[in-house]
């Protein structure tokens, strides 16, 4: 759907997933890196056999989760290591997922080539007005 929620198939049945830890850009509203996150998270996922960690669901009913795609990779940590994401410190105080968003940013990968990236949480903020 974006770059932090994807829906998956159980027993034939829809299941909405916000990715736990990480919060990505906007595809809505077209905030950079946006699309690119979405198709990172895709080409991890897309038409795979996933297992989901469950922790809670959110107030919009979607299931917070970490998901691990069928190469044994965890996609939450992927997406901040491709740079597709920041460690969402709101929510999550997992230093793993922190120590990965500060070596992308070193690294300038992804959405840190950008000179002056806005976190989503930001860039909805700034939306609304």
């Amino acid at each position: 759907m974006d770059g932090d929620t994807m829906e998956i198939l159980y027993k034939k049945t829809p299941v909405k997933i916000r990715l736990a830890h990480i919060d990505s850009p906007e595809k809505k509203g077209t905030q950079p890196f946006g699309n690119n996150a979405k198709q990172a998270l895709s080409n991890l996922c897309f038409g795979k056999t996933v297992t989901v960690k469950a922790e809670k669901y959110d107030r919009y009913k979607r299931l917070i989760a970490v998901i691990i795609n069928d190469k044994g990779q965890n996609v939450n940590q992927q997406m901040l290591k491709q740079g597709m994401a920041w460690h969402y410190k709101k929510y999550s105080k997992d230093a793993d997922y922190a120590m990965l968003e500060t070596e992308a940013r070193k690294n300038r990968v992804g959405l840190w080539q950008d000179k002056n990236p806005i976190a989503p949480w930001l860039w909805r903020e700034k939306k609304k007005k």
